[in-house]
């Protein structure tokens, strides 16, 4: 640990100083009162452009960003890129829907998009699975970002599962008492931070390699070669091509149904916010792409894990390639890049269960304080759950886990995405659409293994189309084959549910509720809605 005295000491006062601004961010444009789920869990719904690109960007880019695609590239070569071209598509796709989820959010007080799907199909019973749904693939996510601090931790030589819990408690205080304020506060230095190190990586690391990007290139390209692995000599192949291309499109049609990703989105102050936000936000994708090479120039360098843990790649390369005081500052924004996301990814876990499950079924008169307090509570729970994915999952290649929620979170797309554009389906057929998507998506899972790790579940997210029958070696992501399943289910559903004049939902929104904007009448001051109510409360429909 002696030799790693410098970086550990530098790393300790950067997460020191963010966890500070976490504890200090509650008083960040603070209201009277944050004893609120529009306070405390959306920063008061009144975020400008230049806080709401860094605190949506810090939630999006996260250790999944900093070390598990380089980990990726490392060891399984261009299938890693997949990460870039999903980023790119993702926010033409997103545009067409948050603009209208943020209006009909703030028309109706939603907080959560199970509070959407509750409004929209007239159905508890479809919101408690989309929140439920929410909660679980979130879970992962969060797993995720523990899994790059403890791979910081373990290449500075500090081993043990103390200082992980340390960091974990730092974050569920500052958390707990700031809520969404702290991440948007820290994102500022998660960022730059974050730019600053990959900046220096792309130019400093290439200069002490011998023959420079072409080295870095030639030496990936003799690795590959010389492995079966990746795709017999090639870095992509017949096999693995639709599996890459069905994970960009999956992963970027999930994106934006995750809790974190809407709750980001539904602090912001009006429509241009996201606007300006979705044409600039593609600028991270130019760093996503800088940061996957750091994966070949780890091959390069002759970088090896620790023991078998591939997350460590990243972390030892700069190690190697930097003097001790700048590894500690690169050290810093891959942890601080883990805390910001993680925090804005409990606290809407713990929105859902709020709003979706707590209010609607164990008590329907909370207050708004009560409201506030069991999210505080909650969010605490979150952490603790991530903690155990962390014990149960594979996390070989850590972006697995996040893969893997990939999968769980689009089995609310038909009710959430497509929800926002028709009434089409009838709330009989999304609950069995979500029933068939889920139970596919977890039996695909179930079956997919890793025989490098010995590890026969849940190992992954490339389903073998040879275990459905087929005379193929190809592999397709198993999120898309789930939501394929779901959405057919659904439609059927739909139709016979039709057919046997099955009672509908009621829907209280209404048209002209997709198109509001700040200073529309419709959008009524936050202060005036009646305590512990929703400002459009839904009436209560029986359940389907």
């Amino acid at each position: 640990m002696d030799a790693h005295l410098t970086e550990i000491i530098i790393f300790s006062a950067l997460f020191l100083l963010v966890s500070g601004m976490g504890f200090v961010a509650a008083r960040w444009r603070r209201p009277e009162n944050l004893a609120s789920l529009d306070e405390w869990g959306l920063g008061g719904r009144n975020f400008g452009s230049w806080v709401t690109w860094f605190l949506v960007g810090g939630d999006l880019y996260t250790a999944y960003t900093f070390v598990a695609v380089p980990a990726l590239l490392w060891g399984a070569g261009a299938m890693g890129f997949f990460a870039v071209p999903y980023t790119i598509v993702v926010y033409p796709i997103v545009f067409l829907v948050l603009i209208r989820l943020w209006s009909v959010s703030h028309v109706h007080g939603f907080v959560t998009p199970a509070d959407f799907v509750r409004a929209r199909f007239g159905s508890p019973t479809l919101a408690l699975l989309i929140a439920i749904t929410g909660i679980v693939a979130t879970m992962p996510y969060i797993a995720l970002q523990l899994v790059g601090i403890e791979a910081v931790l373990k290449s500075m030589g500090v081993t043990g599962h103390l200082p992980i819990i340390i960091a974990f408690a730092i974050l569920a205080a500052y958390t707990y008492q700031s809520g969404l304020r702290a991440p948007a506060l820290i994102a500022f230095v998660k960022d730059t931070l974050i730019y600053i190190v990959i900046l220096v990586a792309i130019f400093a690391i290439p200069a002490q390699i011998e023959g420079g990007w072409s080295g870095i290139f030639d030496a990936a390209q003799a690795k590959f070669d010389a492995s079966p692995a990746p795709g017999d000599g090639n870095l992509l192949n017949a096999n693995n091509q639709l599996q890459y291309v069905t994970l960009a499109l999956g992963s970027a049609l999930a994106l934006f149904l995750y809790p974190h990703s809407i709750t980001g989105v539904l602090a912001s102050r009006n429509r241009d916010v996201i606007k300006r936000n979705m044409s600039a936000l593609p600028a991270y994708s130019l760093l996503l792409g800088l940061i996957a090479l750091l994966g070949f120039m780890a091959i390069a360098a002759g970088i090896k894990p620790i023991g078998t843990d591939n997350n460590t790649i990243v972390p030892q390369l700069f190690d190697k390639m930097f003097p001790d005081w700048f590894t500690g500052v690169a050290y810093a924004a891959i942890g601080i890049g883990a805390l910001v996301p993680a925090a804005i990814m409990s606290i809407a876990a713990a929105n859902l269960f709020t709003r979706n499950i707590y209010k609607e079924y164990l008590k329907p008169h909370a207050s708004d304080a009560d409201e506030a307090r069991v999210s505080k509570i909650t969010s605490l729970l979150v952490k603790v759950g991530a903690v155990l994915c962390i014990l149960f999952l594979d996390t070989g290649f850590s972006i697995d886990l996040q893969l893997i929620g990939g999968v769980i979170i689009l089995q609310t797309l038909p009710s959430v995405a497509l929800g926002l554009y028709t009434r089409w389906f009838h709330r009989s057929g999304l609950i069995a659409g979500w029933v068939a998507g889920m139970g596919a998506g977890m039996l695909l899972l179930y079956n997919i293994g890793n025989p490098v790790t010995g590890k026969l579940h849940f190992a992954g997210s490339a389903f073998p189309l040879e275990k459905l029958g087929l005379d193929t070696k190809m592999t397709i992501y198993a999120g898309v084959l789930a939501l394929a399943v779901n959405l057919a289910v659904a439609a059927l559903g739909t139709v016979i549910a039709r057919a046997m004049k099955t009672v509908e939902g009621v829907d209280t929104t209404q048209p002209d509720h997709y198109f509001a904007d700040e200073g529309d009448p419709r959008i009524k001051d936050l202060d005036l809605a009646p305590h512990g109510a929703h400002r459009t409360d839904p009436a209560p429909d029986p359940k389907p």
